[in-house]
């Protein structure tokens, strides 16, 4: 039972309009509400493109609502008779609790507000604007970003459920990686992903040194798989340019389905710190991740031996990243399941 709500809770609204990798981390923490809730109706307000990921999470989420963005907050353009719309359709939903999962709260509980749910509850900061003094906590700042969103859990009354991730496949992207596979003569453990790209420029690891890292791989025997979205398809084609031996380049080729399955039968993933680190930890693939501006102890992995990470400080440093490539690939580590 949440605290201080009482047992009928038909509706929650969960907000976290953000990305994959943000919405990943915040599973463990609506699997525990999904599972202490199990009758009430569990809706995510995120970005356009995570209607899909309220699909393929069916199981913890019953609808999704898209968020027409908002002053302050940057990952959706905003558009004022868009959100007037939005606010309306919530205010006419009348549901029983909102939960505020987007951030600190410093814009995202006005919108909390707005929303005009029965109860409130979520992050504020000290100082900051606080709805409900009994179902807001401080935000958390020096924890993972899976355990921040299960403190919250456990302030609201709610059993944990596990910290690990979740990444499910459906029936049609199984056929259709295994038609990938046969297309490409991949064979589960033989292969190693290189994925260079991610949303965010800064993030970016420089094309020559992931070629040079690919090509240490290759002479160890593996094949190079270079995986990314459409968008992403220059930054692949650097990569492969830079390199010596011969790469499958699977950019713009697959859905977030196929990618996860190439994942989950990789040998290792090499990547940017982007969402496929999470989904590389939901699969139990090893991985190694370049951090460059971005915090390991928020946003790594949580088996610190399963998947490694080379710091900002480290990443000019290529033959550190040889080392640890090396490493890892002659401990012979399996796959352990889902964090």
């Amino acid at each position: 039972m949440l605290k201080h709500i009482g047992r009928d809770i038909n509706e929650i609204l969960i907000f976290r309009a953000l990305q994959l990798g943000d919405l990943l981390c915040a599973i463990p923490a609506i699997r525990a509400l999904k599972n202490a809730h199990r009758q009430s109706r569990i809706v995510l307000i995120g970005l356009p493109w995570a209607a899909d990921f309220a699909d393929r999470f069916s199981r913890y989420f019953s609808g999704f609502i898209s968020f027409p963005g908002f002053p302050g907050l940057i990952e959706q353009p905003y558009s004022a008779s868009d959100f007037t719309n939005f606010i309306s359709s919530l205010r006419q939903r009348k549901a029983d609790l909102f939960i505020q999962m987007h951030g600190n709260g410093a814009i995202s509980n006005d919108i909390s507000v707005m929303s005009r749910a029965s109860r409130l509850a979520g992050y504020y900061i000290k100082g900051g604007h606080r709805p409900d003094r009994e179902l807001y906590m401080p935000y958390p700042e020096e924890v993972s970003e899976v355990r921040r969103h299960l403190k919250l859990m456990e302030f609201l009354g709610v059993p944990g459920a596990g910290e690990y991730l979740e990444f499910p496949v459906s029936d049609a992207e199984q056929e259709r990686y295994r038609q990938l596979s046969h297309d490409y003569g991949l064979v589960s453990g033989s292969y190693v992903c290189i994925h260079p790209g991610a949303r965010d420029l800064r993030r970016r690891w420089d094309a020559v040194k992931f070629a040079a890292v690919a090509d240490m791989i290759a002479a160890r025997g593996y094949r190079i798989v270079l995986t990314g979205a459409e968008s992403e398809r220059e930054a692949v084609r650097k990569v492969s340019e830079g390199m010596r031996c011969p790469a499958v380049d699977l950019s713009g080729k697959t859905g977030l389905g196929e990618l996860a399955l190439l994942i989950r039968n990789a040998r290792l993933l090499y990547a940017n710190d982007t969402g496929v680190s999470h989904i590389a930890a939901a699969m139990g693939t090893p991985s190694i991740i370049v951090f460059l501006i971005s915090d390991p102890a928020r946003w790594a992995p949580a088996d610190g031996e399963l998947h490694r990470v080379i710091l900002p400080g480290e990443s000019e440093n290529v033959e550190h990243a040889l080392c640890m490539v090396d490493e890892m690939l002659s401990q012979g580590m399996r796959k352990t399941g889902s964090e």
